[in-house]
């Protein structure tokens, strides 16, 4: 985005709703994180102020743990092990004897 259509943006003022989580910044560069509903604080030191949004809170629902079938294992003797992979069936073997 250009400066000229920055030029014509509005930023949100000490006392208006926080529409979005994250971490805002006033013009002196104090932040502050804020949760949807709250209102934007007054600077000690300006009184009221504008706020940017400098950091958007992003929620992706996981606990941040691998999965464990994507950790290499030194000690697998299990020829196909490297093969695995989280979509393939289990059982399924294109090398069976039975055939």
């Amino acid at each position: 985005m250009s400066n000229e259509d920055k030029h014509h943006e509005m930023q949100p003022i000490t006392g208006e709703t926080v529409e979005a989580k994250g971490v805002y910044q006033n013009e002196w560069g104090r932040q502050e994180q804020l949760e949807i509903g709250d209102k934007f604080p007054a600077d000690p030191m300006l009184g009221s102020t504008e706020w940017e949004l400098v950091e958007v809170y992003f929620n992706n629902h996981h606990q941040g743990h691998t999965d464990p079938r994507l950790v290499p294992h030194d000690d697998d003797n299990d020829p196909e092990a490297h093969m695995q992979h989280p979509r393939r069936h289990e059982g399924s073997n294109k090398n069976d004897d039975d055939m």
